[in-house]
């Protein structure tokens, strides 16, 4: 007998569902996303299985920029009791991220607004800025790139950006490791599935968040 096809994924300890999934599908109905933001795109994970990896501690105060789903905002809430906002220019994101912050048992805050939008007092509220699959078009550059700059400048400490390998995305990386401000690498995880992409971290992770 045939399998019937899976729904949901569970990983790093958080549920994701799929854009098949009953209760996506009802969403579906009710609102209609712009911008990309109909599905957990891939470099969540990446992003994911990078924060993991880099050890960030407890009570960090997170930023998900074009968070989607906000799927890597909720790994932070859950796993590290990070106070997390995610950010997106279309509203009609918010009812999944709302599903999938209340399936993992977490709380969210959230903005409606672009990356211009963010000023430096805004950002002064964080800690750390994240964000995943945010670069694909060449004029999200300058606007990223502002807001890094700004986020840098509002003593933000560290912004980490996943991505399957771009041009727009290394062009933005390559800004900030010329200036010797960043670094980009490549990154891959096998699990839920294999992915493959880049990361972009600029700053770096205060010593308290790293020792939990």
């Amino acid at each position: 007998m045939t399998s019937p096809p899976k729904t949901d994924i569970r990983d790093f300890g958080v549920r994701a569902f799929r854009s098949r999934h009953h209760e996506i599908r009802k969403l579906k109905r009710l609102h209609t996303t712009s911008f990309e933001g109909f599905r957990v795109w891939p470099s969540a994970w990446l992003l994911i299985d990078f924060l993991e990896k880099g050890g960030m501690g407890k009570r960090a105060r997170v930023l998900e920029v074009g968070c989607g789903w906000g799927l890597a905002g909720i790994y932070c809430a859950k796993h590290y009791d990070a106070l997390v906002t995610c950010l997106d220019i279309d509203s009609e994101v918010f009812p999944y991220l709302h599903l999938h912050a209340a399936t993992n048992r977490v709380e969210i805050a959230t903005m409606e607004m672009g990356f211009d939008g963010l000023t430096g007092n805004e950002l002064r509220d964080f800690d750390v800025l994240i964000g995943s699959d945010i670069c694909f078009w060449d004029t999200m550059v300058p606007s990223l790139k502002r807001l890094i700059l700004r986020a840098l400048g509002a003593d933000v400490s560290w912004v980490v950006i996943a991505d399957p390998g771009r041009s727009p995305f290394e062009e933005l990386g390559a800004y900030f490791t010329e200036k010797g401000t960043g670094d980009i690498q490549g990154w891959s995880v096998d699990h839920p599935y294999h992915i493959q992409g880049r990361i972009l971290r600029v700053g770096s992770p205060a010593y308290s968040y790293l020792q939990g």
